[in-house]
């Protein structure tokens, strides 16, 4: 039986540090279950059998020191691996063998986990989906597992590796998320490095996790930030005295039944632990944040781009061609403003947020969307990408068709150990209730 690899990773570590777990076991264990769900569910690009058991036995023969010891990565194909190939989700890459790893990746290596390959994403981490199914919905009645880090959270979702990467630009790593009903935690934007990862938006480029447990999350970013405080943030989790403030967002019409039901049901959640929760009112300059988030974003996208576009183009989709063309319909005074918006917004909030601790908001309009044509649309996630707040996605519960709903907590930029401390408690009292 593999039930160990459904352990937190902490007791995973723990485990192999008293010599009763060995890293080649869990990898093996990983690898196994790869092979044996991936056929239906597509969340992997590249699998590095081989490779994974060579590591995880060099580290069978030394000390257990790393935080991440023998734990089980997958790494969206997005970012560089020496050892796999990256393909961006592009045809245009489909021999693409990087030189070294992405800065993100190595921190990951050098924490102890083991890559065990290269989940899907969609193009270019854009709108074009890859074939990856969402593993909670029937195999008869295919659902999106959303986009872009698709095989990232459906990987986590399905118990095939307990951490993979994501990143997000708009909403990649907070909607699949959702959708899948997993963890997923988008850090403070530049929390970690982008290099060897595929430009899309620098501005607004993240990278986070996808994982089981907000503390699993939590020590993962926290190793690779080599920031004590947010890899411990969950053992300072409290709810006592916290003030939570709910906001609803410009775009609260969008939301789905499920998603209002959900957002009720964690701030009844957080107020049975003693939090007092109270409704904020966004200032005005938040309503135009989406718009500006999409203009960046398509700007940047342009100059990201423009090798591929001068050599490649007829290897784009229709879908990320119809991005460039947005892009290239922002003027520079455009980007400028949108830029400055921001700004604006950035202060505006702050002051509105004075006195609260966190706030709650809808991840998703509701639950996965059928079929596997699109992956859902990031409306609700764009403005807190934009901000560059910490933002972690909490699973809440199911919604009318069976599938996974739950909520974001955020706060203030840096305000990264404060969320996480939530966030868990949430879920812990939310697994509670269940």
């Amino acid at each position: 039986m593999d039930s160990f690899l459904d352990l937190p990773v902490r007791e995973l570590v723990a485990r192999m540090s008293r010599r009763e777990l060995r890293a080649e076991t869990i990898v093996r264990a990983a690898i196994e279950r790869i092979q044996a769900q991936d056929a239906a569910i597509h969340a992997w690009q590249h699998v590095g059998g081989d490779a994974a058991i060579e590591h995880a036995r060099r580290l069978d023969a030394g000390a257990v020191s790393a935080p991440l010891h023998g734990i089980p990565l997958g790494v969206k194909d997005l970012m560089d691996t020496a050892d796999l190939p990256t393909t961006y989700g592009s045809p245009i890459y489909a021999a693409h063998r990087p030189g070294r790893d992405a800065a993100a990746v190595a921190l990951a290596r050098g924490a102890g986990a083991v890559v065990v390959g290269k989940t899907v994403t969609t193009e270019f981490a854009t709108f074009q989906p890859g074939p990856t199914c969402n593993p909670r919905a029937p195999a008869n009645a295919p659902r999106t597992p959303g986009g872009s880090s698709s095989g990232s959270a459906a990987a986590v979702a399905a118990g095939m590796v307990p951490l993979a990467f994501g990143t997000q630009t708009a909403g990649s790593i907070i909607r699949p998320a959702a959708y899948c009903g997993v963890v997923g935690y988008k850090p403070t934007h530049a929390t970690l490095p982008l290099a060897g990862i595929k430009p899309l938006s620098p501005s607004l480029d993240t990278v986070g996790v996808l994982a089981r447990s907000v503390d699993d999350a939590a020590l993962f970013i926290g190793a690779l930030a080599r920031d004590v405080s947010i890899a411990e943030a969950c053992a300072q989790a409290t709810a006592t005295s916290l003030r939570v403030g709910i906001v609803r967002t410009p775009h609260w019409d969008r939301a789905s039944e499920g998603a209002r039901d959900a957002l009720e049901t964690a701030a009844r959640a957080l107020q049975g632990l003693g939090a007092v929760v109270q409704e904020v009112e966004l200032p005005a300059v938040c309503n135009r944040l989406t718009e500006a988030q999409m203009d960046i974003m398509a700007f940047e996208a342009v100059a990201a781009f423009a090798p591929e576009a001068s050599d490649a183009a007829a290897s784009f989709s229709a879908a990320f061609a119809r991005q460039l063309d947005a892009g290239r319909a922002v003027t520079g005074e455009r980007f400028r403003a949108a830029l400055a918006l921001a700004e604006t917004a950035r202060t505006s909030l702050a002051t509105s947020l004075e006195g609260f601790d966190v706030v709650l908001a809808p991840s998703a309009e509701g639950e996965a969307p059928e079929g596997l044509a699109a992956t859902g649309d990031p409306i609700f996630c764009r403005m807190w990408t934009l901000l560059g707040t910490p933002c972690v996605h909490v699973p809440t519960g199911v919604g009318a068709a069976g599938m996974p709903l739950g909520v974001t907590v955020t706060g203030p930029r840096h305000a990264d150990v404060r969320v996480l401390a939530v966030a868990h408690r949430l879920q812990q009292a939310l697994a509670i209730q269940a």
